[in-house]
């Protein structure tokens, strides 16, 4: 089976919330920091073959605001190596990174888009970077959390 063989992949969001905190990694400006859980169920094994020694899964959010285009944050990623198990059915996960936006831009925020990716990492060969088509579309909450 060839590496961009888009697999039948289930994901979505259970749960969204937003905070405005303190990055205190950069200036000490409040900026929006969302939190979420999803779930994720695919079956992988099909996009291994003698070629494919591993995957470099991720998952991510992309969104529009006023200050960018296009913004993009890796929300959480993994690696599945060739024998290994490649089901995964995960529930009520949370982010494994944190979702800050540079402002004020995901309280009411309508149109978050979440896209599931992966990397065939091959034996030899080119590194293959695949998009499912399949996307799944949320929105943040209009009131901040406490």
């Amino acid at each position: 089976m060839l590496p961009f063989h888009d697999p039948n992949i289930d994901y979505d969001v259970s749960r969204q919330v937003v905070k405005n905190v303190r990055d205190f990694t950069a200036v000490r400006a409040k900026n929006d920091m969302g939190f979420l859980k999803f779930n994720l169920k695919t079956d992988l094994q099909p996009l291994f073959n003698w070629n494919v020694k591993q995957l470099f899964l991720y998952l991510v959010a992309e969104y529009e605001t006023k200050n960018n285009q296009l913004n993009q944050v890796v929300l959480w990623d993994k690696i599945i190596r060739r024998g290994e198990n490649a089901y995964l059915d995960l529930h009520e996960m949370n982010c494994k990174y944190y979702f800050f936006d540079d402002g004020a831009g995901l309280k009411d925020h309508q149109n978050v888009t979440l896209t599931f990716s992966w990397n065939s990492v091959p034996n030899a060969g080119i590194l293959h970077r695949i998009r499912s088509e399949h996307k799944f579309k949320f929105s943040f909450p209009a009131v901040y959390a406490k």
